[in-house]
């Protein structure tokens, strides 16, 4: 299982234990709906990579997941929703076969080298015929105390509660790096599940577009109106639409 893949079971923890969960999920997919709209696209296959709540509500006939753990698969089957599941590292050997690829929850963050994250991009682009999707948080302008906490998530449901707090542990020699590691904590027997710690890099908006240009992309833009949020932080992670053709 992908690093990728394990922090993504944090967000499907969080959705499980959510007594909102529908409308959670109605809210992720209006975000989708609204990249779409700004292209006036519909498209008709989407690969997800790691777990998002968007997958419950997607109804396009062909959806394709990977980096995602086999329980979160055996949660969105369980949902009724028809997919295929592919290894992340056999990616490469399906070109320009997703119309649509969303990586969201800040993917291309999870590397630990520059020439990794731009054969991550290289690699994610040239399996989508017209667009992906990702987040990113605006590492170039970040405020010093977000740097060691992602703002913490709190999830009540009835009398209990579960929080999520995300810790960031900076490299000291490689002001790039650091290692995130997500605690959730449920009370009031105060459990403790830990995720990670996760190898990550920083990435800016114009690093990515660079990146995402040397992959054939002919556009990048970064929606102005459109914002996201992970249930396991409060920290708002910018919509980036990455197009091909």
């Amino acid at each position: 299982m992908t690093d990728f893949a394990r922090y993504t079971d944090a967000v499907l923890s969080a959705l499980r234990l959510n007594p909102r969960a529908a409308d959670v999920i109605a809210k992720k997919q209006e975000i989708l709906d609204g990249v779409y709209a700004a292209y006036n696209f519909i498209p008709m296959s989407i690969l997800f990579v790691g777990f998002t709540p968007a997958i419950l509500s997607c109804t396009v006939e062909n959806i394709t997941l990977t980096a995602i753990s086999q329980e979160a698969q055996d949660y969105i089957k369980s949902k009724g929703v028809q997919f295929t599941y592919i290894p992340l590292d056999d990616l490469s050997n399906h070109y320009k076969q997703f119309q649509v690829i969303i990586a969201l929850e800040e993917f291309f963050t999870f590397s630990n080298s520059d020439a990794d994250q731009q054969n991550s991009i290289k690699i994610i682009c040239s399996a989508a015929t017209d667009f992906v999707i990702s987040t990113l948080r605006d590492y170039k302008n970040q405020d010093f105390k977000d740097r060691e906490f992602s703002i913490p998530a709190l999830i009540r449901y009835g009398t209990d509660s579960t929080v999520y707090a995300e810790y960031h542990n900076w490299d000291l020699k490689d002001r790039a790096l650091w290692n995130t590691t997500v605690y959730e904590i449920t009370n009031p027997d105060s459990t403790l599940t830990t995720y990670g710690p996760f190898q990550r890099r920083t990435m800016y908006f114009k690093q990515l577009a660079k990146f995402s240009s040397d992959a054939g992309a002919v556009s990048f833009q970064v929606h102005k109106n459109l914002m996201y949020k992970s249930l396991i932080k409060k920290n708002y992670e910018h919509i980036i639409s990455i197009q091909l053709m």
